[in-house]
């Protein structure tokens, strides 16, 4: 009996193959994806958070909202409080703010040349939602994004 040659019989196995493999490395590629999609959120909260505490230490005397605005660029990125959420599922109550007005025993330091005072402004409970659940966490929690800076006020 005349056997076939070597290539016929080796055909459909590149197929095989790449069935064989294509599932793993697209779960690879989504899980990728996601949580660099987390490492975005978790970046763009942490510069607003950052925005907002320096806006509170440069904040205008004669403004009459200046923890408004600073809550405003975290949640939209402007001080107008207008457009889209910065991070789908961020809400104001997750936004804390922290001077020496409302905390002075946590917001102040002395000095031998006088006191200076701080701001903080803390993201609380943040649960970044992934959108790919079979690779990644449903949601994951992010700790509490803060930033504290001193205020020249």
């Amino acid at each position: 009996m005349k056997r076939k040659p070597l290539s016929q019989r080796s055909r459909g196995v590149a197929a095989v193959e790449l069935a064989i493999t294509l599932v793993p490395m697209l779960m690879v590629a989504l899980g990728v994806t996601e949580y660099g999609r987390a490492i975005y959120t978790y970046n763009t909260l942490d510069k607003a958070v950052r925005d907002a505490a320096r806006h509170l230490t440069t904040v205008v005397p004669t403004n009459p909202n200046p923890k408004g605005d600073a809550r405003n660029l975290v949640l939209y990125g402007n001080v107008e409080g207008t457009g889209p959420l910065l991070a789908a599922g961020l809400d104001a109550s997750m936004v804390v703010i922290d001077d020496a007005a409302s905390d002075p025993a946590g917001h102040t330091i002395s000095t031998g040349t006088g006191t200076i005072n701080l701001v903080t402004v803390r993201i609380v409970g943040y649960q970044h939602n992934s959108v790919v659940t079979y690779v990644a966490p449903a949601t994951l929690d992010f700790g509490a994004i803060s930033v504290t800076m001193r205020s020249h006020l």
